[in-house]
């Protein structure tokens, strides 16, 4: 058994004297497998956050949606057109979160499918940059969550470090690790952007006489 097998679960018993225990204890990385374990759990606890943060958007934005048509059927362009603007900010930070939630989940399946020390070092250093990014992005949407997905990202990153102790190898962000993260995050934009084209209604205007003729 190799040593990162050895350091990839909890041994079923201990093993060696007091000393050596104490020493592997203090010094040695911790088994591995739990450890991603909890960070995918923390990841889900995330994305359920991004997923009522998302209903409360939504809700808001169906309340100025409804305040927009008012204004425009009573003419009253000023009034249609600071909501208009409000509900544009709405979407964006929408698009944000909904584009944050999915490149979340996509690093939540793939670490969740890690069994092996190639498929380790392959999903790691990406779900890192990966949350860097969506830090980043949430910084205006939703700043609560870059507190808990710093959090992640440092547990993410002593794992790292651990497999390249245990393997005498070095595991860091370079340009495929960056290309990787920055698919991950264009992949999740382009299914931001269907859903929000799927979810929001276009916003009617004080031009759109159908508006006027649907409203009696």
């Amino acid at each position: 058994m190799s040593k990162f097998e050895k350091n990839w679960k909890p041994a079923a018993s201990a093993s060696g004297g007091f000393g050596q225990r104490t020493r592997e204890t203090v010094r040695g990385p911790q088994p591995l497998k739990p450890q991603i374990q909890k960070a995918t759990t923390q990841l889900n606890q995330e994305i359920h956050r991004l997923d009522g943060a998302l209903a409360r958007m939504r809700q808001r934005e169906s309340a100025i949606f409804k305040k927009t048509v008012t204004a425009v059927q009573h003419h009253d362009e000023a009034t249609s057109k600071a909501y208009s603007n409000e509900l544009a900010e709405v979407k964006k930070m929408t698009k944000i979160v909904t584009q944050s939630k999915v490149a979340l989940e996509q690093i939540t399946m793939r670490l969740q499918t890690v069994t092996e020390f190639g498929d380790f070092s392959a999903v790691l250093a990406p779900a890192i940059g990966v949350i860097k990014n969506v830090r980043t992005s949430l910084a205006t949407a939703l700043p609560d969550a870059q507190g808990a997905l710093g959090d992640i990202g440092t547990e993410l990153s002593t794992m790292m470090s651990d497999v390249g102790g245990l393997s005498g190898s070095s595991f860091f962000m370079n340009s495929e690790t960056n290309e990787e993260s920055e698919k991950i995050m264009a992949e999740a934009a382009a299914v931001a952007e269907k859903r929000m084209g799927e979810a929001f209604p276009e916003v009617p205007s004080v031009q759109d006489e159908s508006v006027f003729s649907s409203g009696g």
